[in-house]
């Protein structure tokens, strides 16, 4: 017998074999199967209903309202309503972050001197190897004790930018307060690092948030732990702590004098409803670092006020900045003054267009600075 036939009677068999004798029904498969087509529908419908319950939350003020409940009754009273929601931005962003400073004394180091101030280069321990870091300066002629501005740069800066050489669109944002004769503290934040990729800011932030805290919340750490120290100084009156920042550090001076009572003024420049403009406009188009939990649903800047109030705030915006810099600001403001308003310290609070760019405007913020806390020279 050949191959061939061989392999044709065996095909014969199975036909045989497979084919259902009379009265006998065919065996049903094994297991139940569709298309998986069959199903497209439905993961249409699931990206729908997120998307509108996104929505739905967008909308949803009833968290903020059963979070933040202000007792208008007093200023002591007023504050204490606000404990709840102060809590629950601590817990968003992940502030304190864990870890206590190093057992270290802060370093001072002169680094040089003017007609108007000594300069130094200081260094604090404000958690397991980390340090905040800045320049320090202390105005000649000082007698007794004077307040501290806390002067915050922005993005991409650092002190000695928005120091040295003029300081570009920072103006004197930190020798105008030593040429007041205030102490003037002005911390580094982390922007741009030699060796590492430009992303370093954002790559940071998200490590950070892998381990239970965030970069905006060591950030903070780093200006609320060094008051520890410079608050001990005999040139300093502890009393009398205001922080004023330009862009990014408009941002920092918001967050950081909502955490830290001890800052008793502020003015935050080109920063206030940022944010909120660039989400209404794209919702994943603003930056990393302050994508934190409910930043959008809880903690708009309007609402971060409260946490300010009743202390003095001043919001910069320029005239000639990008709208997207001063519009959804001025939108907001009214909401933070209301909490000023309705605790009878609206002159606590004012939102100041002023005839420039993505600028600090020296004189609101100086007379500011001084209408609260006088001139020392």
């Amino acid at each position: 017998m050949s191959f061939r036939l061989e392999i044709l009677i065996l095909l014969l068999i199975c036909l045989v074999l497979c084919v259902p004798m009379k009265g006998q029904t065919q065996a049903k498969p094994p297991y139940y199967e569709e298309n998986i087509s069959a199903s497209n529908a439905i993961r249409t419908d699931q990206a729908h209903e997120l998307d509108s319950y996104i929505k739905h939350l967008k909308t949803d003020t009833s968290r903020l309202e059963a979070l933040l409940k202000p007792n208008y009754a007093s200023e002591k009273a007023f504050v204490a309503s606000t404990k709840p929601f102060r809590l629950a931005f601590e817990q968003s962003i992940g502030y304190p972050p864990p870890g206590t400073p190093e057992n270290e004394a802060p370093l001072f180091q002169p680094i040089g001197e003017d007609s108007i101030a000594k300069y130094y280069r200081v260094q604090i321990s404000v958690l397991p190897g980390v340090h905040a870091v800045g320049i320090y300066i202390v105005p000649k002629g000082l007698k007794g004790r004077a307040p501290l501005v806390i002067s915050m740069h922005g993005g991409g800066g650092s002190p000695e930018i928005a120091l040295f050489h003029g300081g570009g669109n920072y103006h004197d944002m930190v020798r105008g307060a030593a040429k007041r004769g205030y102490v003037v503290f002005a911390p580094t934040h982390l922007f741009h690092a030699e060796g590492f990729p430009n992303d370093i800011r954002n790559s940071i932030d998200e490590r950070m948030r892998l381990v239970g805290t965030s970069l905006t919340a060591v950030e903070i750490a780093k200006i609320t732990r060094s008051l520890d120290v410079l608050l001990k100084r005999p040139e300093i009156d502890p009393k009398r702590v205001a922080m004023v920042g330009l862009s990014y550090g408009g941002y920092y001076t918001l967050v950081t004098t909502a955490l830290e009572p001890r800052i008793k003024v502020a003015v935050s420049s080109c920063y206030y409803g940022v944010q909120e403009g660039r989400y209404e406009q794209s919702e994943m188009g603003i930056p990393s670092d302050v994508r934190f939990n409910d930043r959008f649903t809880l903690f708009n800047d309007s609402e971060l006020v409260a946490l300010i109030c009743p202390r003095p705030l001043e919001i910069q915006a320029g005239k000639n900045d990008a709208p997207s810099h001063r519009e959804m600001g001025k939108r907001l403001a009214p909401k933070s003054a209301e909490y000023y308003q309705k605790l009878g310290r609206g002159d606590n609070f004012r939102f100041v267009i002023f005839d420039a760019g993505h600028d600090f405007w020296d004189a609101t913020a100086w007379e500011w600075v001084g209408k609260h806390f006088g001139e020392v020279k």
